[in-house]
């Protein structure tokens, strides 16, 4: 597989200042903890706006986005660097075909990320789809199943499309609450998490608002409807989960196939055989000596053996 390429980060440039200064600092602590590589796993079902939000980090059309093409196919990393910091980002296809969790896209997305080490993981939803139900959690549970459930205490739940008027009179801040609450309530049933599981107040929910119609406050940051510059926090909020003390998920062979079978059986091979030696042929050669010393002997036998006494 050729290298990836490796581009200067100019897109940040195309923040306002006071987001490049936000985002620069950010970055800055990352390296102060001698972290100069950041690697982010976008992942979700299709048509949730994962595209657009890493359009929105990198600051560029880096990834193609269509309201009439379906995704592409494969995964793609987008790369950048600035002042000696990478940031990799790597674009999923969606993990949903037909109503059913595609399991030919999540092969093709660990194939992918082969030899690579995820350091955090946006799970991408919409704020404005009001209902949650088996299928999300199917989407959860494989996730979990081809990285382990570790890769939840680097993650980092987004909601996408938050530019928006809550239903049936609710407040913002309401509708947001109900919203995550719901979501979350799947994802720590499909990943099987328990509190232990994740660290502090549990896996962090950041809205985001990829839309030309967000508003903007005066110094010319996107915001939402509740006042957050969003792309500022939803970068700390990232840089936050890879200071948690966790570890980034390393995809593997390993981890992509899971053991390999005939590897434990070799490892039983030793205790099969002292098994079979102190329990089994053991028992087997004390039975022969009885039965050996209970036996009468023939009648020749003892005559050679009176043949011989003085």
């Amino acid at each position: 597989m050729a290298s990836q390429l490796i581009r200067e980060w100019t897109g940040i440039q195309q923040f306002p200042p006071v987001t490049q200064t936000k985002l620069i600092e950010l970055l800055g602590k990352l390296k102060q903890e001698n972290v100069s590589t950041l690697t982010i796993l976008v992942m979700g079902k299709g048509g949730v706006g994962k595209s657009s939000t890493v359009n929105s980090i990198i600051g560029e059309r880096a990834v193609a986005v269509s309201a009439f093409q379906s995704e592409g196919p494969r995964p793609v990393m987008v790369s950048r660097s600035r002042a000696g910091f990478t940031l990799n980002i790597i674009d999923t296809p969606g993990l949903v075909e037909g109503g059913y969790v595609n399991d030919q896209a999540l092969e093709i997305i660990k194939r992918f990320l082969l030899n690579k080490t995820i350091d955090v993981l946006l799970y991408v939803d919409r704020l404005d789809a009001y209902r949650v139900d088996n299928l999300d959690r199917q989407v959860v549970k494989a996730i979990t199943d081809s990285f382990g459930k570790e890769i939840w205490r680097r993650g980092v739940v987004v909601l996408t499309h938050a530019q928006l008027s809550p239903p049936d009179g609710l407040n913002y801040e309401d509708f947001f609450s109900k919203r995550s609450e719901a979501l979350m309530k799947v994802v720590r049933s499909g990943a099987r998490l328990r509190k232990q599981d994740i660290q502090d107040s549990g896996i962090p929910v950041v809205l985001v608002e990829n839309s030309g119609r967000c508003h903007k406050n005066e110094s010319d940051e996107k915001i939402l409807p509740n006042g957050t510059a969003w792309i500022p926090n939803l970068v700390k909020t990232i840089t936050d989960a890879v200071s948690n003390g966790s570890k980034g998920i390393l995809v593997d062979k390993k981890l992509i196939e899971g053991p390999n079978p005939n590897e434990r059986g070799k490892l039983l091979i030793p205790f099969i055989l002292a098994f079979q030696y102190f329990f089994i042929v053991k028992r087997i050669q004390r039975a022969i000596k009885s039965d050996m010393a209970k036996e009468r002997k023939a009648p020749w036998e003892s005559r050679e053996a009176n043949r011989y006494e003085p």
